[in-house]
C-alpha cells in the first residue's frame, strides 16, 4: 500500500480552489433561476389555474422522476438535435439550464408545502378585507412561507452546488472537471479526487453554518 503523495495534493488546491468562482456562478445562477420558476409553479399549485395546471404536475413529475445527468445531456446532446438554435448553447449554459429546471421541479414542491402550510386564517382575513389573490400571495402569504421553506431551500442550494461536478460530463471544467484533468495527467487519481471532495465539504459545512444563523434570524420572532 503505497503512502499519500501529499506534496501533490497541496498542490493541487491552489489548482482546484481556481474553479470554486465557477462552480459557484453555476449554483447561484441556478438557484436563482429555479428560485423564481419554483415559486411560479408552487402558485399555480396552489390556486389551480384551469387548463395549465395538469401541464404544471407533469412538468414536476418528470424532473422530478429523471435523473439530472440524464436531462443534462438531453439539454446539450439532445435539443440541439431537435432546435437548431440550441446549436450554439455551450456547456456551461446548459448546466445552468439543467440545474434549474432539475431543482425547481423539487422547490416546487417544497414551497407549495410551505404555502399550504400558512394557517388559514391568514388567508380569510385577506379575502375578508378584498385582497385579490394576488395581492394576498405577494403580501400575506409568500413572505410567511418563505420562513417555513428557507430551511428546504438552503438544503437544495447545497445539493445544487455538489450536482454542478456534473458539469464536467458537457465539457465545462469546474471542479471536479479540473481534478478529473490533474488527475489523468499524473495518475494518482485518489489524491485529486479525494482533494476536491475535501474542497466540496468544507463549502457545505459552510453553507450549513450559514443555514442554522438563517433559521435563527428567522424564527427570532416567533421566539416565546
Amino acid at each position: 500500500m503505497r503512502a499519500l503523495d501529499l506534496d501533490y495534493m497541496l498542490g493541487l488546491v491552489p489548482v482546484i480552489l481556481g474553479y470554486v468562482p465557477l462552480t459557484l456562478f453555476m449554483a447561484v445562477a441556478g438557484m436563482v433561476l429555479a428560485l423564481i420558476l419554483a415559486s411560479l409553479l408552487a402558485v399555480e399549485r396552489v390556486i389551480k389555474i384551469p387548463g395549465l395546471d395538469w401541464l404544471v404536475i407533469l412538468f414536476i413529475s418528470f424532473f422530478r422522476g429523471t435523473p439530472l445527468l440524464v436531462q443534462l445531456f438531453l439539454f446539450y446532446y439532445g435539443l440541439p438535435q431537435v432546435l437548431s438554435f440550441l446549436t450554439q448553447i455551450n456547456g456551461v449554459t446548459a448546466a445552468i439550464m439543467g440545474l434549474t429546471l432539475h431543482f425547481s421541479a423539487y422547490m416546487a414542491e417544497s414551497i407549495r408545502a410551505a404555502i399550504a402550510g400558512v394557517d388559514r386564517s391568514q388567508w380569510e382575513a385577506a379575502q375578508s378585507i378584498g385582497m385579490t389573490q394576488a395581492q394576498m400571495m405577494k403580501r400575506i402569504v409568500l413572505p410567511q412561507a418563505t420562513r417555513i421553506a428557507a430551511p428546504t431551500l438552503v438544503n437544495y442550494f447545497i445539493d445544487m452546488i455538489k450536482g454542478t461536478s456534473l458539469a464536467f460530463t458537457l465539457g465545462v471544467t469546474e471542479m471536479m472537471g479540473a481534478a478529473q484533468k490533474e488527475a489523468a495527467g499524473s495518475f494518482l487519481y485518489f489524491e485529486a479526487f479525494l482533494v476536491v471532495a475535501v474542497i466540496y465539504w468544507i463549502m457545505v459545512e459552510v453553507l450549513n453554518q450559514g443555514q442554522k444563523r438563517l433559521e435563527l434570524y428567522l424564527n427570532k420572532a416567533y421566539a416565546r
